[in-house]
């Protein structure tokens, strides 16, 4: 027998049974897809089987509003007072009386708001903060913007504590208590995080009525999960040692959390409250349609009106105030409990405290005299308005053709392709991909809740406008993605680059999402190509940030002991530094998309036809159903591409043993 006859005859490789199962699923949505007669029901959900969930949801809003009308009533007179107390202080003034007997008291004078904002900047972060924050409110005083700008803040004043105080409760007792941090808590935060802002306002709209009152509510519902995931996380935080001490000193349950633990975490809780204070920006601008007023309504007004001159200004005053708000907000998290000194009074241990006030004392006690400390005079108020016209008109007389080519271009040979693909696409076999996504990520836990989460969106006759929503935050957020990444790897190469680049990405954060229409709007006009210009401009930061940390964090030992190996430095790249950071890129990506997603129902305002489009026009009409149904099905996307992405993240980091 020769060598060649004792050979072992070759095997055939085997394919193995998570490839069968892909191939199998994709097999069948293609005949779905490319036959659709072969399941008729399969491919497109028959409107017979439609579940009417948006009027079981209607009705119940009726007998809430029918049977506890006098409830909703009650809260809203008792929160009233605060924000009515708050609105005149900041505002409007007091009259008391009428006729010509009537007195009237003066709102604060701007003169001494704009004083204490300085003198704030100064205490929490020098001269530079003190010189950013009287630089943006002068800015607010002298464009004109003056009053709605103090109703904003005055909604923000009253609702931000309110936030404060029940995420503190909801955080302390999730901490307490993990089974209803698990089952109850963590679900409704996570519900509450992806549900669109506009879905927001129609049940408070129905329940407390078209009132400032509403919008108050609507901002401390939308900005309350940040306070409650950051009291969970400071918390957690809190070193052993610390905790073992209030133990061995003797502290109850209750002064331990008061007197040891809230007090260790306060620099976590600190950043809970800045990120609460710009969500609740966020929502003031948008709860204007509910009656709120403000700035998000003037900014309301010029879109619907086309005035892209006052919308600028507008749009730059509420980016005025996110900013003074942000960094001083942030500036008070970072700054160090100061030592109590008994021997001190208060006085002495808060000068600039009695400082501020009592410039804004003063200067509002002038301003019964002097009107110029009252409002801001006239003769130096100034206005952009007709450049920003100018600006514009010159652009399209200059660059239409370019622009109106390029807009084409990107309608014709990418976004209809798209949009008209996953319109057609058979809903059950997206279900079916979906479903074996999870399966495979994560099991059959992940599976059954991807699985109902996007049966949602068919059963309740959704579906077309929830491919719309797909494509136009898919294409977005991929798009952010790229470009975020490439910056991102940038940044983390060079610090000069970095160092530019910082400033932009704080500035860009905090933007309330309205501001992103407005230049885009100016240029590209309505529809589906500035939508997705704007949201890339929105949620392009994540992915910035996070690939540069990711790079940057990893261990020196790693990086010497691939120098030592004899690595390029582009060996060094994508074979160490690039599959090390991965996890963090994908938790940028993560964050990419559901900040997309976010700008959905803002983008309806611009003509896309979507969810958003479903939410506004429910919003118009009061009806709850429609818009909370819409809603809904916005948020089980969201949570859906969470729930994959945080898998595949985990699956990735224990393949590369950072578990």
């Amino acid at each position: 027998m020769t060598v060649a006859d004792t050979r072992m005859p070759a095997r055939t490789p085997s394919v193995s049974a998570p490839t069968l199962m892909w191939i199998g699923a994709i097999a069948i949505v293609a005949i779905l897809y490319l036959i659709p007669s072969v399941a008729p029901w399969a491919a497109k959900y028959p409107s017979s089987a439609i579940v009417p969930i948006s009027d079981w949801i209607s009705a119940a809003m009726a007998w809430l509003k029918s049977n506890f009308t006098w409830l909703t009533r009650g809260i809203t007179a008792v929160f009233n007072v605060p924000l009515q107390w708050a609105i005149n202080l900041l505002a409007k003034g007091w009259r008391f009386g009428f006729g010509p007997d009537a007195v009237t008291l003066p709102r604060l004078s701007w003169v001494g708001i704009c004083a204490a904002f300085a003198i704030a900047g100064y205490r929490f972060g020098g001269w530079r903060l003190s010189a950013l924050a009287a630089g943006c409110m002068l800015y607010i005083a002298l464009f004109g913007q003056w009053t709605s700008a103090m109703l904003t803040l005055a909604l923000i004043a009253i609702s931000v504590p309110l936030c404060v105080i029940i995420g503190l409760g909801l955080g302390v007792l999730a901490f307490r208590k993990p089974s209803i941090d698990r089952s109850v808590i963590e679900p409704m935060l996570d519900l509450m995080q992806t549900m669109p802002t506009f879905a927001y306002l129609i049940p408070m709209l129905l329940l407390f009525g078209n009132s400032p009152v509403s919008g108050m509510l609507a901002t401390a519902v939308f900005a309350m999960p940040p306070m409650v995931r950051a009291t969970v996380l400071a918390l957690k935080r809190v070193p052993h040692e610390i905790d073992d001490f209030g133990e061995m000193v003797g502290c109850t349950p209750r002064q331990k959390l008061w007197r040891v633990l809230l007090p260790s975490g306060r620099a976590t809780l600190m950043v809970g409250v800045n990120q609460v204070i710009m969500l609740a920006l966020n929502m003031v601008i948008i709860s204007s349609m509910i009656g709120a007023g403000g700035l998000g309504y003037d900014v309301l007004l010029a879109l619907r009106a086309l005035k892209i001159g006052q919308g600028m200004e507008a749009g730059l005053a509420i980016v005025a105030l996110a900013i003074v708000l942000d960094r001083l907000s942030q500036a008070a998290a970072r700054q160090r409990p100061a030592t109590h000194n008994h021997d001190l009074t208060f006085a002495q241990r808060n000068p600039m405290l009695l400082l501020g006030l009592g410039i804004v004392a003063v200067t509002t006690a002038l301003a019964t005299f002097v009107p110029a400390f009252a409002a801001v005079p006239a003769a130096i108020k100034v206005s952009t308005a007709p450049l920003w016209k100018e600006a514009v008109d010159w652009v399209n007389i200059h660059f239409f053709d370019a622009i109106e080519a390029f807009r084409t271009f990107l309608l014709l040979y990418i976004l209809n392709p798209i949009r008209d693909f996953l319109v057609d696409f058979p809903w059950l076999g997206m279900v079916l991909l979906v479903g074996l996504a999870g399966y495979r990520l994560s099991g059959a836990r992940l599976a059954i809740l991807t699985v109902l989460m996007t049966s949602f969106c068919a059963v309740t006759g959704l579906w077309e406008k929830s491919m719309a929503t797909l494509y136009l935050c898919g294409v977005s957020a991929i798009i952010a993605a790229l470009f975020g990444i490439a910056l991102g790897i940038v940044a983390s190469r060079s610090d000069r680059f970095a160092a530019f680049i910082t400033p932009l990405l704080d500035t860009l954060q905090t933007l309330p999402s309205f501001c992103f229409i407005i230049p885009v709007v100016m240029l590209f006009r309505v529809g589906d190509v500035t939508a997705m210009i704007a949201t890339v401009l929105f949620a392009i930061v994540p992915a910035i940030r996070y690939t540069n940390h990711g790079i940057r964090q990893i261990p020196e030992s790693l990086i010497e002991a691939a120098t030592v190996s004899g690595c390029t430095p582009r060996q060094m790249f994508w074979r160490v530094q690039l599959p090390l950071a991965l996890p963090e890129i994908m938790l940028g990506i993560n964050q990419t998309v559901l900040l997309a997603l976010s700008m959905v129902i803002i983008c309806a305002m611009i003509g896309t036809r979507d969810l958003g489009q479903e939410v506004f026009i429910a919003l118009a009409k009061a009806d709850a159903g429609r818009g909370l149904t819409a809603g809904f099905a916005i948020a089980f996307i969201g949570i859906v591409t969470d729930r994959l992405l945080r898998a595949s993240t985990d699956r990735l980091q224990s393949r590369l043993g950072l578990v």
